[in-house]
């Protein structure tokens, strides 16, 4: 028991710590979009309900640590128009200049989409850090093994092969293989090597498996194939290298991860592969714990995935205010009252449906029960 709390606290920390950067780093670009269009910003809040601490810039925006920390938001002056009332007389001109919901349309979508896009520069720029000052993690792509009655072995791969293409990507480093094979169990994969001097092309089946993985199991393909023991290194860059390998990585994740939820919708993957909150953090413990460039590699893929979660078209997140953009843009005028709060509710239902699941998936992984049962 003493072991599972000391674990507890380091994941709870380590979480802490990322999501209390990812979110900042969100929020600020929906800030700095909303500064940059000249609209007031009266709260920049890093967690959600009381506040714990903060000041008032000169700006009038409110800077503030709240009591819960998972997420954060940016409150803009005039998010929705006011209705004119005697109590509630029109806007004075200065208010008005100032408010969100006043800004063209163009300018409100743009304040929006800064959140998703921050996160994904904000992988881009870490990893390009760590590509210039660090090193890159490489591995060459070479085949030192190959499994007896594997995929690979009846596909006719060798040891000493080495990976020269799979399915029209090019490889460079045997991460790529792992990454491309494990997202396609049971599928035909068109595969090029270098053997001998020569270019030979190859057909693979990957075995489906599954694997645990951080308590999670998972249905992934397996060729069959290692690689050498301890050869990997770290290949530092120049800046602007870092930054286009950096952007390459990024948009490679980003398709992965779109091409997974591809394959749980298409029930091709089972939705029990999906964790939530409580899986993040455990995650976060096991990758401080490994080093400081694991860390790096999962804050850059965690904010990846906020990124893409904010811009996915559901109500209150940033994709389902971006589709009601879209459709003021075709009608020309915004979606009635009504029908916002219905949206509205509709995407609230979702997120905590998803949420409770998640919660439940990560639960039944980690055993909680028999760890409760034991105390």
């Amino acid at each position: 028991m003493i072991e599972f709390l000391g674990g507890f606290w380091t994941s709870l920390l380590a979480f802490l710590l990322v999501l209390t950067v990812l979110v900042y780093v969100h929020e600020m670009g929906h800030y700095l979009a909303a500064r940059q269009c000249k609209v007031r910003v009266e709260v920049f809040s890093i967690g959600f309900g009381p506040e714990i601490f903060g000041w008032t810039a000169r700006s009038g925006t409110r800077w503030k640590f709240s009591a819960i920390p998972f997420g954060g938001y940016v409150k803009m002056f005039g998010e929705h128009a006011p209705e004119e009332t005697d109590e509630h007389p029109p806007l004075a001109a200065h208010d008005l200049e100032e408010s969100f919901f006043n800004k063209p349309l163009r300018q409100r979508a743009w304040i929006v989409f800064a959140g998703p896009l921050a996160n994904f520069l904000f992988a881009i720029l870490v990893l390009a850090g760590l590509f210039t000052g660090l090193g890159e993690p490489h591995t060459p792509a070479n085949i030192a093994t190959v499994v007896e009655g594997s995929a690979a072995e009846k596909a006719g791969l060798r040891p000493g092969d080495l990976f020269i293409e799979i399915d029209g990507t090019k490889i460079t480093r045997f991460e790529q293989v792992r990454r491309i094979v494990e997202l396609a169990p049971g599928e035909e994969i068109e595969i090029i090597v270098e053997r001998d001097g020569r270019e030979i092309r190859l057909t693979a089946v990957p075995d489906v498996v599954e694997e645990t993985r951080f308590s999670t199991t998972q249905r992934i393909g397996r060729l069959g194939v290692s690689r050498s023991s301890g050869d990997m290194v770290l290949v530092r860059h120049d800046p602007f290298t870092a930054v286009w390998k950096a952007g390459v990585q990024t948009v490679s994740m980003t398709v992965n991860i779109l091409d997974a939820i591809g394959q749980i919708i298409a029930g091709e993957r089972t939705a029990k592969e999906l964790g939530g909150p409580i899986k993040i953090a455990q995650i976060s413990g096991e990758m401080a714990q490994a080093g400081v460039i694991m860390l790096i590699q999962f804050a850059a893929i965690l904010s990846i995935n906020l990124g893409l979660i904010n811009l996915f078209p559901i109500p209150l997140l940033d994709g389902g205010h971006l589709v009601f953009y879209g459709v003021e843009a075709l009608r020309g005028r915004p979606l009635g009252e009504k029908a916002m709060g219905f949206s509205l509710n509709i995407g609230l239902a979702l997120i905590l449906c998803l949420t409770v699941f998640v919660t439940w998936n990560d639960l039944v992984q980690m055993r909680v029960g028999e760890i409760l049962s034991s105390w």
